[in-house]
């Protein structure tokens, strides 16, 4: 019995780095990308969602958090950049970063439902990683908020949207695709 659950923690450390450094590589794959942060990448966050789908939301929530500071340190060298302020970083920090990317984790909250149940998972978190994008826009980015926009709600809304909006369109309809592949399916009810 120990031996067993030392093989099945093992897997599942192994499974979870795969996913995690395949989500890395997809991230660096972009559609396109915003000139103040912010990318349309191929299907990057769905690695993440995969995790909190097969492990459920409390190792999904410990992985998502490790692959926001991840993401962090991959882009510091652009967004020190930018020239914030002490409280711009710290709200981009936390809001474009550790929850934006950390709330992928939710994904796994209907994970032993059906198909359509697990897409409403990933699609509440993709959303609330939006939420929380619009929020740092809304308080903290107002400052390069172009003349042509007159609120930073609005604005937040607009810049944010534009390519939250198809990272979620896209994630869903492969998220749709793989979960529909027979082995897919076994793969996520099989214990590693």
């Amino acid at each position: 019995m120990e031996k067993t659950k030392k093989v099945t923690n093992v897997g599942k450390l192994v499974t979870s780095a795969i996913l995690l450094a395949l989500a890395m590589v997809l991230s660096l794959i972009k559609v396109y990308k915003l000139p103040l942060g912010g990318s349309v990448t191929l299907l990057s966050m769905l690695p993440v969602c995969i995790i909190s789908l097969k492990y459920g939301v409390k190792w999904g929530f410990l992985c998502s958090f490790l692959y926001a500071f991840i993401q962090l340190g991959t882009d510091l060298g652009e967004v020190m950049s930018w020239g914030m302020d002490v409280r711009m970083w710290i709200g981009c920090i936390v809001f474009d970063y550790v929850l934006a990317y950390g709330i992928l984790g939710l994904s796994g909250i209907f994970r032993k439902k059906s198909m359509p149940f697990m897409l409403v998972g990933v699609g509440i978190s993709v959303f609330l990683r939006f939420v929380s994008h619009y929020i740092s826009g809304s308080i903290f980015f107002d400052l390069w908020m172009p003349e042509e926009f007159d609120n930073p709600f609005f604005y937040s809304l607009v810049y944010n949207g534009s390519y939250m909006l198809p990272e979620l369109i896209f994630t869903l309809i492969g998220a749709g695709v793989l979960f529909g592949v027979p082995s897919m399916k076994k793969l996520m009810r099989a214990e590693v």
